[in-house]
């Protein structure tokens, strides 16, 4: 299997020394459940200020549980102590326009969520989620 590609969109915004960057559920799952991709997910994610919708534990949660399903119960548990030992900052979302961006791009309430956050903060989102890159990348330009 091969590896998925990772996609960063980035708006217009001014860095700091620990630059902020949400993170969605494919980055932090790739990162602590040590999938083919842990090693591309840890270097964009070292030394970053990391940023999420208050629903990353409960997506992290759904993949320990498919983890679980398929006979990998020590990997879940260690993925879920691992995520919840990250710092993440875990943020309130606006629902009215979650749900306008995930109608705009075709794009789940979940996947709008992180684009609407990483808008509205103005930093990066990192996700191995092409569709969902390709939506960043579309509404970055329009900031």
């Amino acid at each position: 299997m091969s590896a998925p590609r990772l996609h960063v969109a980035e708006p217009p915004a001014q860095y700091l020394v620990r630059p902020p960057l949400v993170v969605d559920c494919s980055v932090i799952a790739g990162s602590v459940f040590s999938e083919p991709w842990q090693a591309t997910a840890d270097a964009q994610i070292a030394g970053r200020e990391l940023h999420a919708p208050s629903l990353l534990p409960y997506e992290i949660t759904s993949v320990a549980v498919k983890k679980l399903r398929h006979g990998l119960g020590e990997l879940a548990a260690d993925g879920l102590r691992h995520a919840s030992e990250m710092s993440i900052e875990l943020h309130r979302i606006e629902e009215a326009a979650v749900a306008a961006l995930a109608e705009q791009y075709r794009l789940s309430a979940y996947d709008a969520a992180y684009l609407w956050l990483a808008a509205d903060l103005r930093c990066p989102l990192a996700t191995f989620d092409e569709k969902l890159a390709d939506a960043a990348r579309a509404h970055f330009a329009s900031l």
